[in-house]
């Protein structure tokens, strides 16, 4: 995150303050690399954050001294080369009670040394606070999220003319993936999924080496990466004249995906936004052949909260941006998946991908 994120930063690590008495936590231990960088734009692979109600530390080491310095203003940089959590201990032990960590950040035996190095001290794995806060985007984050969509739509027009009987589906994932790169990605959101055919039907194929051939479906699965933050998007094909059965299968899916952007807006639970998706495919009688949930919330990771699962009552709320994927997957056939990146906004959504969705015919 360049220097200007400093005031973004600074709001964030106030807002994280303020959750920390309600959580019964004096100070949090920040050692999830996404959460350092969502809470200091520290860019590095070796950091640490301590957050006390009144000092902000930052732990790293010689190699990230300069980077420190200017990425992370206003933090007192502790250089604790090989030994985050020992220097974390040297730095709590003159502090109060109450010390969280975040269980996902740290090994089970660093949070174990973390406490026999406090003897006396309360230490204890902290709920997801930094989770909670990233949750809902501000406008910077959704300005890089805006920009890693628009980079895979122009990334696949590009490819679309280059599909032909032959190529395979490895060859098409490195072509994708090397046109992202190039357009100005920093980097792939996830493993690029290219499914060919029968293939189609498997909801997260690896790319092998199954060539193209006329009649086959084209399923494309992928993302790029800006300034830390992913897209999503999933478009699916037909090389040549689609079947009868093809088109069908097709259009059950978009109309499925219809339902529910029609139903995604601040406020609703996620469970009706994966409900609405669903009812067309189960009244088509292929409700087992849908197998995973409607979608998820994206950000710094590819997948974040909220689940956009059946039953859920989690509310999406204004400014989180989610996927919304169904798919039909039928063994020996193929499979047909859409997703779109879109960001909940009071009384309507905010379409982030924007490549059209009907049937390409290549």
């Amino acid at each position: 995150m360049p220097n200007d994120g400093h005031a973004y930063t600074e709001a964030r690590r106030h807002a994280l303050r303020g959750l920390l008495a309600h959580a019964d936590l004096s100070a949090l231990l920040v050692t999830k690399p996404v959460n350092v960088r969502y809470l200091t734009g520290f860019t590095g692979s070796y950091g640490a954050l301590l957050l006390l109600h009144d000092r902000t530390l930052f732990f790293t080491d010689g190699r990230y001294r300069h980077q420190a310095a200017a990425e992370v203003p206003g933090a007192e940089v502790v250089l604790a080369p090989g030994d985050l959590v020992g220097a974390v201990g040297g730095v709590v032990r003159a502090g109060g009670n109450g010390l969280g960590f975040e269980p996902a950040g740290l090994t089970w035996g660093e949070g174990q040394r973390l406490r026999s190095g406090l003897p006396g001290q309360a230490v204890m794995a902290a709920p997801p606070l930094v989770e909670e806060l990233r949750e809902v985007k501000d406008e910077r984050e959704l300005a890089a999220m805006r920009e890693a969509a628009r980079l895979g739509g122009e990334a696949l027009e590009g490819l679309l003319p280059a599909l032909r009987e032959g190529v395979t589906e490895r060859q098409v994932a490195v072509d994708l993936e090397l046109a992202m790169r190039r357009l100005g990605a920093d980097g792939l959101a996830f493993e690029t999924i290219v499914a060919f055919g029968e293939q189609a039907a498997e909801p997260h194929h690896h790319p092998g080496d199954r060539p193209l051939a006329a009649g086959d479906w084209i399923k494309l699965d992928f993302g790029a990466r800006v300034d830390g933050y992913c897209a999503d998007m999933t478009r699916t094909a037909v090389l040549g004249r689609a079947s009868q059965r093809q088109r069908d299968l097709y259009e059950l899916v978009r109309g499925a995906q219809a339902a529910g952007l029609a139903c995604l807006e601040a406020g609703v639970p996620a469970g009706e936004v994966d409900r609405a998706c669903r009812q067309p495919i189960a009244e088509a009688g292929l409700g087992d052949s849908f197998p995973h949930p409607t979608g998820h919330g994206i950000g710094l990771e590819i997948h974040e909260a909220p689940r956009l699962r059946s039953g859920s009552r989690e509310r999406v709320a204004a400014g989180t941006p989610v996927t919304i994927e169904p798919g039909v997957y039928l063994p020996g056939f193929g499979g047909v998946r859409i997703e779109d990146l879109v960001v909940a906004r009071p009384g309507g959504h905010e379409l982030l991908t924007t490549t059209p969705k009907e049937l390409l015919e290549l």
